[in-house]
């Protein structure tokens, strides 16, 4: 595995290319997840749809079976391109077995090289990566409790007894939601009064009053900007005691801690190994990057992630097989009789016509396209119900729970009519062995379908994409209704991220679908390849000119999508093989049990080879790389830059916040302070201009008194006066000196 060792890879890689890996990497493995997939699609399909369209159209077309049956079945002409069109029993179906074979290698071949290059290119981009805190950090879960002894200590403990040399601290975690919902309740208030501030500038002398009640609508009527001063002050004194709490309360620190080591070497062997003889206490694994840990689900206890997971597991089987129920709920709504015997008085309401049509025609669709928006928003919440600690891992799980979904509700929803539960009543009321038959003969019925699916749904998707339409409309909606100062603007204006898990599967069903008509009816390709190019163009520009960048997962995500792309491979397979064995093909169908345990074979060949660069961490690469650091930064306080990395979000609030009150104090200190010397000055210039003016009447009076007695004197007085009045405009003409304090401007 000569791509384990990337520093020594990393040496035989251009100079341009390591400055570009280094400087441009987080949009590079970003570009991972959507362009780089897309270009693998592109070198797949092209090949594929090349030959499919070049051998198998013409052995489909002149077939000619359809056309001897013209009476007895209805086709289009799209089915005379396909498998279809064969007669059973002729030994054409041998060509398409062998397409099959070779449609299965190519594929196989070019996912081989693009997991090879992936896993290269992600050691490739860690063994370059700047100094990061999580190559250090180690998160440890399942802490025992140890009676007499604090959370920290056992950490403490614990880890210098069993690593020694290579121990450095631990931050605990504490269980600080209820604060974070006091800090959003805080921003939401101190938003308002921003807003009420603003309109006071704008109409000035017209204090704003309104009601305390709901919407404004009910309740007594105060000074707007004093009921919020007066309410964020209250809160104040409940962040404030709340503070006290997490910070006091024993019980507010979780069994849970980020553990930072001296050296990657030792961080890889502590999240890589077994820590105690009971595997289920001091659970190690890598800590996710600071910006990636979810801090909600850490306060989670560790005993309920197993019983979440099943909860879950069964809620998104409800979900994805019986998601029709409140569908039909909501569209039982547009049965008028019904709501008007639900609601008598609501007659003359709907037989108005506007509400009748809308009710009858608008509706149900509007039900459905509702439903589905929310589904991906729907999956991400039980995907964090689940406990994962980290952002990527929440996406990978939610995009998984969405595949579910659409290979159940689109795909083989399409396929055969019926709701999914209907599905399912009938899969589990037939032989198993019925199955890859009774999906294989509608697999062809259903290209016309899946093409118009694929330009309604993708082509238009990817138009909406590059014009987003969508978040256009949402913007320009909540600036109608929600915008109220400049902060809420930009979060109305925030892009966000890419979004993985309602994407990726997506991709991945199209890829699907191309994998299983390739053989079958192959002029549904052009249309996948279309997408693909017009999707490569579009995600290629939005992931790095548009779209935000939450967490840096360095490819996680390929394993998943690998995964996917096989069990595409193997539901070709199977329903290849139950449609070759309605055409009554029994010498070319039994070659086909070969290809699906090719194709598992394959799949596990590549999840041993290459998977592992995606779950672990090379010792040799972690020695290698902190022997390069020690030796270009020998005297690296690693402890110090170490130290607040994976510090919770709120100790980071407070430290703002107590910063935030010393420069005001200090800004008041430097106020007074100018204050105090500009009177100083004002009262020195008063004295001076007096003595100048006692000065100029003595003179005056000398001048009179001794003009006949002598001259000396009057030259002397004169010269007197004139060095007096150099000096006094030379001190008001100098600027005062003030005192800074240091780090502030004046």
């Amino acid at each position: 595995m000569e791509y384990l060792t990337s520093s020594r890879a990393l040496k035989t890689v251009p100079a341009d290319r390591i400055i570009f890996l280094t400087d441009y990497a987080p949009r590079l493995l970003a570009f991972f997840h959507g362009g780089r997939r897309l270009g693998a699609c592109l070198k797949i399909f092209l090949p594929i749809t090349t030959v499919a369209l070049l051998v198998l159209i013409p052995i489909n077309v002149s077939g000619g079976t359809l056309l001897n049956l013209r009476k007895e079945v209805v086709f289009s002409d799209i089915d005379k391109l396909s498998i279809s069109n064969v007669s059973p029993g002729s030994n054409r179906f041998f060509i398409h077995l062998l397409m099959a074979y070779v449609f299965t290698f190519w594929t196989c071949f070019m996912l081989y090289k693009e997991y090879s290059n992936v896993a290269f290119m992600r050691l490739h981009f860690l063994a370059s990566q700047k100094r990061c805190a999580d190559h250090f950090t180690v998160i440890v879960r399942n802490i025992p409790h140890v009676s007499s002894h604090s959370t920290s200590e056992t950490v403490d403990e614990f880890f210098r007894r069993n690593h020694p040399d290579h121990y450095l601290g631990q931050q605990a975690v504490y269980n600080a939601n209820r604060y974070a919902k006091l800090v959003k309740q805080k921003e939401r208030l101190q938003n308002w009064l921003d807003y009420y501030q603003l309109k006071l500038e704008r109409h000035s002398g017209r204090r704003p009053i309104g009601r305390t009640g709901c919407l404004g609508f009910c309740g007594r009527e105060v000074d707007q900007i004093d009921y919020y001063h007066a309410r964020i002050s209250e809160l104040d004194k409940k962040l404030a005691s709340e503070r006290q709490r997490v910070l006091n309360d024993p019980k507010a620190v979780m069994p849970v801690a980020f553990v930072t080591f001296d050296s990657r070497w030792g961080a890889a062997v502590c999240a890589q190994t077994q820590q105690s003889k009971n595997p289920t206490q001091w659970l190690t694994d890598w800590a996710p990057e600071p910006r990636d840990v979810y801090w909600e689900n850490l306060a989670i206890p560790f005993f309920s992630l197993s019983i979440r997971k099943f909860l879950i597991s069964v809620a998104v089987f409800a979900l994805v097989f019986f998601y029709m129920i409140p569908i039909a709920f909501v569209q039982s709504l547009a049965n008028l009789e019904g709501i008007e015997k639900v609601a008598p008085f609501l007659r003359p309401v709907i037989e108005a016509r506007v509400v009748k049509s809308f009710l009858q025609g608008f509706l149900p669709g509007l039900a459905l396209k509702i439903f589905l928006y929310i589904l991906p928003t729907v999956l991400m919440i039980m995907s964090k119900v689940e406990g994962y600690v980290s952002l990527s891992s929440l996406e990978r799980r939610a995009a998984s729970k969405y595949y579910y979904f659409m290979l159940v509700n689109v795909f083989l929803g399409s396929i055969i009519a019926g709701t999914a539960f209907e599905q399912l009543y009938a899969f589990f009321h037939q032989p198993p062995t019925q199955i890859p038959r009774t999906i294989g003969v509608a697999i062809p019925m259903k290209a016309t379908f899946f093409m118009t699916y694929i330009m309604v749904d993708g082509w238009a998707g990817i138009a909406n994409e590059i014009l987003r339409v969508k978040p256009l409309v949402i913007y320009h909606l909540k600036n109608m209704f929600i915008v109220k100062t400049e902060r809420d603007r930009e979060k109305a204006m925030d892009p966000g991220s890419i979004g993985l898990a309602e994407n990726l599967p997506s991709l991945q069903l199209y890829f699907l679908l191309g994998l299983v008509y390739a053989v079958v009816t192959p002029i549904l390709l052009p249309f996948i390849i279309i997408f693909f190019a017009f999707a490569f163009l579009v995600y290629r520009h939005q992931i790095i000119n548009v779209y935000n960048q939450e967490y840096e997962s360095a490819a996680a995500f390929w394993p998943q999508v690998h995964s996917r792309i096989i069990a595409s491979l193997l539901i070709s397979h199977v329903t290849l093989f139950g449609l070759m064995s309605t055409m009554r093909a029994a010498y070319s169908t039994p070659l086909l049990i070969f290809l699906p345990l090719l194709t598992i074979w394959f799949h596990k060949y590549c999840k041993s080879r290459f998977e592992p660069a995606f779950r672990k961490y090379p010792l040799e690469e972690a020695m290698e790389k902190d022997n390069l650091e020690r030796a270009s930064e020998p005297n690296l306080n690693l402890k110090s830059y170490l130290a607040n990395a994976y510090l919770h979000p709120i100790f980071h609030m407070f430290e703002q916040q107590e910063e935030q009150q010393q420069q005001q104090q200090e800004k008041v200190e430097v106020r007074i302070d100018k204050a105090q010397q500009q009177q100083q000055h004002r009262q020195v210039q008063v004295e001076e201009e007096e003595e100048s003016k006692s000065s100029q009447q003595a003179t005056h009076y000398h001048h009179h008194h001794e003009q006949t007695t002598t001259t000396t004197t009057h030259h002397h007085y004169p010269h007197h006066e004139h060095m007096s009045r150099s000096s006094s405009q030379y001190d008001s003409a100098s600027p005062p000196h003030f005192v800074y304090h240091y780090g502030i401007d004046p």
